[in-house]
């Protein structure tokens, strides 16, 4: 089912930020919650919470909250719910994960696409290090070097499911296929991925599918999915008290279980966007799909505005992406681009996003890097076009300074 205009309106309905009348272009960094995540949240600490595997209800109560949030991301991403490790973020877990998977004398290959949460974590472990190249141009992560890059030495290949700033998807699949022939094991960032369309970390290749709940309407919780079965071969540091059992074993205390009931709301949420039957898994595909389909019909209008401006230069045209624009104005910086568009309510953000190697490949990076539009579910037309009209000032408000 196509995201008619009722249905985009519904759907903004359900999230109280949006009151602000702001354009919310900012959710690559973060999206915004809705009322079904907020009251979960809230009801876990209203009904009573207690540690897991107590025998007293409030006990009982996060010991299920904790199993339903493994089978929503499970059912999110195409795993399994006891390959799920739940943390506080994408780079504790990947930190955590690093050092148990790599170390001196392994090789590791990661590229220059990516986030820095999935470069520093595994540049950091003593291993030997090669780096995969994305084109300046094009945004593209060309898959034909990693078959010069991958060789028996290689151990893990870190990648992203599409860059942060570029939007670009690159083929995951067929460069996870190049690393299995070789024996290497797969890192998978889905950290900005999974808010834009479906799934599927096994049709990917991801040995290891690393995602965040904040990115698509969820609280701040990470998660990494992997075979159960993989991960009983490895033993993180732990208390010696605390479980041994997967995926407990890599969750280091307390979890924040409240939060983690939003995650569940978070997916039940994403799950329903479009009217659908079916399991929450074929409903997610279905929701998804139309997401990414009305996001991409915004995006295009979006690029068709930015990039017949002349004032204004768009990096990357990558083949396949999500709705992320990434662009600087002439004779402004991208602070500046920031705060004007914020003075007219629309929320953006402007730097290098953390895609560190990537802002500094496209030559922004020491110059402030640049300005971020990006487009999820709840944005419509108007947000658009309020970011379009107020990039479109700088243009007069600069021939009025010469």
């Amino acid at each position: 089912m196509d995201f008619s205009s009722e249905i985009v309106q519904n759907v903004r309905a359900l999230y109280p930020s949006l009151a602000d009348g702001h354009a919310y272009l900012d959710g690559a960094a973060g999206t915004q919650t809705p009322q079904p995540v907020i009251d979960a949240i809230s009801d876990a600490y209203r009904r009573g919470l207690g540690n897991v595997g107590g025998v007293f209800p409030a006990s009982e109560r996060s010991t299920a909250i904790v199993a339903a949030c493994r089978a929503a991301v499970a059912d999110l991403v195409g795993g399994l719910p006891n390959g799920v490790i739940l943390g506080p973020n994408m780079t504790t877990l990947t930190y955590r994960l690093a050092r148990m998977l790599t170390g001196p004398g392994d090789e590791v290959v990661v590229s220059r696409l990516d986030h820095d949460a999935n470069v520093r974590p595994w540049t950091q472990t003593g291993a030997r290090v090669r780096w995969a190249e994305a084109d300046p141009v094009t945004g593209e992560l060309p898959v034909e070097q990693y078959a010069e890059l991958i060789g028996p030495g290689t151990r893990l290949v870190a990648l992203t499911a599409a860059s942060n700033i570029l939007g670009t998807r690159p083929d995951v699949a067929a460069i996870c296929e190049i690393a299995h022939a070789a024996g290497a094991l797969t890192y998978v960032d889905g950290v900005h991925a999974t808010a834009h369309g479906p799934v599927d970390m096994h049709a990917l290749g991801a040995d290891f599918y690393a995602t965040s709940a904040y990115k698509w309407s969820g609280p701040h919780i990470g998660a990494v999915v992997a075979d159960p079965v993989a991960l009983e071969s490895l033993h993180p540091d732990k208390l010696l008290p605390s479980p041994d059992t997967v995926p407990e074993r890599f969750e280091l205390g307390t979890a924040a279980l409240a939060d983690l009931a939003g995650v569940t709301a978070a997916v039940e949420h994403l799950a329903d966007l479009v009217p659908g039957r079916g399991s929450r898994r074929e409903r997610l595909v279905a929701s998804m799909t139309a997401a990414e389909e009305h996001e991409l019909a915004l995006f295009a209008v979006m690029m068709s505005g930015l990039e017949t401006m002349p004032h204004v230069t768009v990096y990357g045209k990558p083949a396949r992406r999500t709705a992320t624009a990434y662009f600087t104005v002439a004779g402004t910086t991208p602070q500046q681009v920031a705060e004007h568009l914020a003075g007219r309510g629309v929320n953006v953000w402007s730097g290098n996003m953390y895609a560190w190697e990537l802002a500094g490949a496209l030559g922004v990076r020491e110059s402030g890097g640049a300005v971020r539009a990006g487009l999820v579910h709840y944005n419509d037309r108007s947000d658009v076009e309020r970011l379009l009209a107020g990039v479109a000032e700088l243009r007069s408000t600069r021939a009025g300074r010469t």
